[in-house]
């Protein structure tokens, strides 16, 4: 077969890229190293391997997560179509299992008949045109030193922490209680409920705790939404019951009172076999980590599944070398989607996945690149990532403040009823645009 457009990266912007170009009648070849290669942080060779969280974030269209995703549900997108069927209960969230969901997404791109999943490493650009790099941000160095031949400019980065996953059987429930915050939601949440005395004991351990620290010549940036937790106990005592270990509406039953404290263990799977430590991404050594998070109540023999971790994550300086397209300026037919593109976040990578595919499309067929509305989630973000000042420009997941403020005065509590309506009219609009241009 000779493919249309070349696909490197099996991520989940790479498997929804190839799943838009495919379904718009493309054939696609699909590079994926693993499992003949592996990162520091995938365990399986399953396309769209999830790393460091099984949750997609809220659901709820007045959160940005929430509507960008409802923006890819109706685009057709293979990954939140597959979310959906693979999810598991999370509250005001869609969480989903984990080897379920990659599952589902491997075997629906290797049975298209339109795409060719090839399992090698490529270990620089091809020739190929229209070509999607969807290597993420663990991409490996030989590609990497490859890119950086071509576009000429310095990669930026920073340390990414992925949080540790406990099985069920260990959890002490006597010590626990079951609940989602101001009891809005079905009780989705393992609550392990601290005191003042336990949180200033687990405090103290956890800022003295000995970390894992890579032998690396470079300044380590961390991602604020990734931040170790012991990193982000270092600048306080109290900065942790304002983050993760917040107790905000939560009433423990037990003592019928709020606590002072408290960790959730979010449920990772469909058998509710495996928990993960909600807002507990580490770099502290696996030894530690199982002496100090068996500190909390309910955790004393807590068994790991998974111990916290903690990688380099690599990615472009967007607003200096892609076009909202996700093509890069200086190169034709040439798109980088996913977090090595600037994003951040599992449903943002989808979404850049989305537009790298479809506009890998257009270019095959010499048609002009697709603009997603600035009004929309999927046009706001990439809308961000190519304006932003590139002198600090950091990944950033979607929220409103990326969007387009309305033209006219409106009252605060009509402010995202009114974003949110916008978004999707503007959306079907451009769905209609995007099927006769791709037709």
């Amino acid at each position: 077969m000779i493919p249309d457009i070349v696909i490197i990266g099996g991520g989940l912007a790479g498997a929804e890229a190839a799943w838009q170009a495919a379904e718009k009648g493309a054939l696609i070849l699909l590079y994926e190293m693993r499992p003949r290669e592996f990162t520091s942080a995938h365990y399986t060779g399953f396309l769209a391997e999830l790393v460091c969280s099984n949750s997609l974030r809220a659901r709820s269209l007045h959160n940005a997560a929430g509507l960008l995703k409802e923006e890819l549900r109706r685009m057709d997108s293979l990954i939140i179509k597959a979310a959906l069927e693979t999810k598991v209960p999370a509250g005001g969230a869609l969480a989903v299992d984990r080897q379920a969901f990659a599952n589902l997404i491997t075997r629906r791109v290797e049975e298209h008949p339109r795409i060719n999943v090839v399992r090698e490493p490529v270990h620089s650009i091809p020739p190929e045109r229209p070509l999607i790099i969807a290597t993420g941000p663990l991409t490996s160095e030989t590609l990497a030193r490859s890119l950086y031949a071509v576009i000429g400019e310095d990669y930026l980065y920073f340390y990414d922490a992925a949080a540790p996953i406990v099985t069920a059987e260990s959890i002490n429930f006597d010590r626990v209680f079951q609940a989602s915050r101001y009891e809005e939601e079905v009780a989705d949440y393992i609550n392990c409920p601290l005191t003042k005395t336990e949180y200033d004991d687990f405090w103290e351990a956890l800022v003295t705790g000995e970390k894992y620290i890579p032998h690396l010549t470079e300044e380590r940036k961390f991602f604020e939404g990734c931040m170790p937790v012991e990193e982000m106990a270092a600048r306080g005592r109290d900065t942790l019951l304002f983050g993760p270990l917040k107790p905000v509406g939560l009433m423990d039953p037990h003592s019928g009172e709020q606590p002072y404290a408290v960790v959730q263990l979010r449920q990772d799977n469909l058998e509710a076999t495996l928990y993960n430590m909600v807002g507990f991404q580490t770099q502290l050594k696996w030894p530690e980590q199982r002496r100090i998070f068996r500190m909390i109540p309910g955790l004393e023999e807590a068994e790991f599944a998974r111990y916290g971790m903690m990688h380099r994550n690599t990615f472009l300086n967007a607003p200096r070398l892609l076009k909202s397209t996700y093509e890069l300026k200086e190169v034709e037919k040439v798109f980088i989607a996913g977090q090595l593109s600037g994003v951040e976040g599992y449903v943002e990578s989808t979404a850049s996945g989305l537009v790298a595919g479809l506009n890998a499309v257009a270019a095959a067929r010499r048609k002009s690149c697709l603009e997603f509305p600035p009004e929309t989630a999927i046009g706001a973000l990439s809308r961000y990532i190519t304006t932003a000042d590139p002198r600090h420009f950091q990944p950033m997941n979607v929220n409103f403040g990326m969007f387009q403020p309305p033209g006219e005065r409106i009252h605060k509590k009509q402010r995202r009823d009114y974003l949110v309506n916008r978004s999707l009219d503007a959306l079907e609009k451009f769905r209609i645009v995007c099927q006769s241009l791709l037709a």
